[in-house]
């Protein structure tokens, strides 16, 4: 911690505390005026301060003051008045402006940050076909606008921490005050206020300081740029947690069936976005089951399989070098080398290196005799599979978790698939994510949760929050179509 430094008596002595602080850095501009025999100093970093700021509200505002000693000097512009000069030197590397007297014991310090903003435009991974198109950016300020536009609420709490001993990130926690659990509150400050790194960029280096389980391969907070789904889920009880100079924010604490949800389900038809969750449900099994089930079937039980399909794979796998194992590892390798290069391309280069390396790569393969065209088909339908999920963390995890139910299956067939799976169902049980069940409500079970987790109950059904986040609040609505009775 460092120690408060009262400000000298001398204006030489104070510039030369701050350059010596600084480390005489090039880019701390100092700016010398003389009004009325009084002498002063503005202070600030070139490369964070708004010029015209200067130019056109504290320049103006000294040069059309009488009496410079006199309060208050600036009155179109934020300030206030500090003694202490470290605090002046946190103050300058934040993008503001010192202005100093020669013989006073306080000294100004000046809002001039220059603010780069980008427009709030619909975020490129969670596109929705209704609902808003909005999402956040890199600006703090802009993303908290954003969720207080729209919970309109003096229970609404924002509360502003710094981390990072060399980046001092500005993040904030965002909570209901009425409905979060205030364990779960002090609970996620004590972690933020324990984080000693030198180096925050971004919340996903919250996320890894402050999880539960970092050895895990499933995301315990969820990520979105999504301002209506950050809202929807503090209504819940849930806090979230933003970062200056990132466009996402964190949801704490998370299921694992929240990964699976999507804002669309709720903009729609109660019936159609059951259909749709149910199939991204189903994509979860098919993602990391289907390669290891094939791989299973035609190295071990290939008698399960009808006649003429069995004549058919066979057929297809007559000179084919490598077992199916090696087939599949292969394949699923290959293909992740494209995703990531079409990830790292320029946009038009990279969907063309997606589009004409899988074509032309997968029909070369096929004609060497190196894989079948059994395996494009059952490696094509698991990519598929796990592009559904709306989360890119979970769909991550997703994809690495196929590779060792492949090596449990070419080992040891169905009974492989059998344990690998049973370890998977015991693993989310015992997950937890700041004390909350992860695998809610299906473990433990809780019927009254189940109205919204493998279909979506019409909203009118929905009227207590879910129990997972342990909310002060249950009920969120009383009967919405008490219309109905009276007709």
């Amino acid at each position: 911690m460092t120690q408060p430094h009262t400000t000298f008596s001398e204006l030489k002595k104070n510039i030369s505390y701050v350059e010596q602080s600084l480390f005489q850095t090039d880019d701390l501009n100092k700016q010398f005026i003389s009004l009325h025999g009084v002498e002063g100093v503005l202070l600030y970093i070139e490369s964070l301060v708004d010029q015209e700021i200067i130019q056109t509200h504290v320049l103006a505002s000294l040069y059309d003051h009488c009496n410079p000693v006199d309060h208050p000097l600036f009155t179109t512009l934020g300030s206030h008045l500090e003694t202490d000069l470290q605090k002046a030197i946190d103050s300058l590397i934040q993008g503001k402006c010192l202005y100093i007297l020669d013989g006073a014991t306080e000294f100004y310090i000046l809002s001039t940050e220059k603010m780069y903003a980008r427009t709030t435009t619909e975020p490129e991974n969670e596109g929705v076909i209704r609902g808003a198109h909005n999402g956040f950016i890199e600006q703090l300020s802009v993303n908290l606008n954003l969720i207080r536009r729209q919970i309109i609420s003096p229970s609404l709490i924002v509360r502003y921490f710094n981390v990072g001993e060399k980046t001092r990130t500005k993040i904030a926690v965002v909570y209901l005050q009425d409905v979060a659990n205030p364990e779960l509150v002090d609970k996620v400050k004590e972690r933020i206020l324990s984080i000693t790194s030198d180096m925050v960029l971004a919340p996903g280096f919250i996320e890894e300081l402050i999880e539960d389980s970092p050895f895990s391969l499933f995301p315990q907070q969820l990520s979105t740029e999504r301002p209506d789904r950050v809202i929807a889920n503090l209504l819940e009880g849930r806090l979230a947690i933003l970062a200056e100079g990132s466009p996402s924010a964190l949801i704490a604490p998370v299921t694992f069936f929240a990964f699976y949800q999507s804002p669309d389900d709720y903009h729609g038809r109660w019936m159609v976005s059951s259909f749709l969750r149910l199939i991204r449900m189903m994509s979860f099994i098919i993602a990391f089951t289907l390669p290891a089930v094939y791989i299973a079937t035609i190295s071990f039980h290939s008698a399960i399989l009808p006649l003429e399909l069995a004549h058919t794979i066979k057929k297809s796998l007559q000179n084919i070098p490598f077992p199916a194992l090696i087939e599949a590892m292969l394949l699923e390798l290959i293909f992740e080398v494209l995703r990531e290069a079409g990830v790292r391309l320029p946009s038009r280069v990279g969907q063309t290196i997606g589009i004409v390396g899988g074509l032309v790569i997968g029909d070369a393969i096929v004609r060497a005799g190196l894989v079948s065209y059994t395996m494009i088909i059952v490696v094509s339908l698991t990519a598929i599979s796990s592009f559904l999920v709306p989360s890119h963390e979970m769909s991550s995890a997703v994809r690495i978790l196929r590779f060792p139910m492949m090596i449990g299956a070419a080992i040891f067939g169905y009974i492989g698939i059998a344990f690998g799976l049973v370890f998977l169902t015991i693993h989310l049980c015992k997950l937890e994510t700041f004390g909350s069940p992860y695998f809610a409500p299906v473990a433990p079970f809780r019927l009254a949760d189940m109205k919204d987790v493998f279909i979506r109950f019409p909203i009118w059904a929905l009227r207590q929050r879910p129990h997972d986040a342990r909310p002060q609040q249950l009920k969120q609505q009383k009967f919405s179509r008490s219309w109905k009775k009276r007709e």
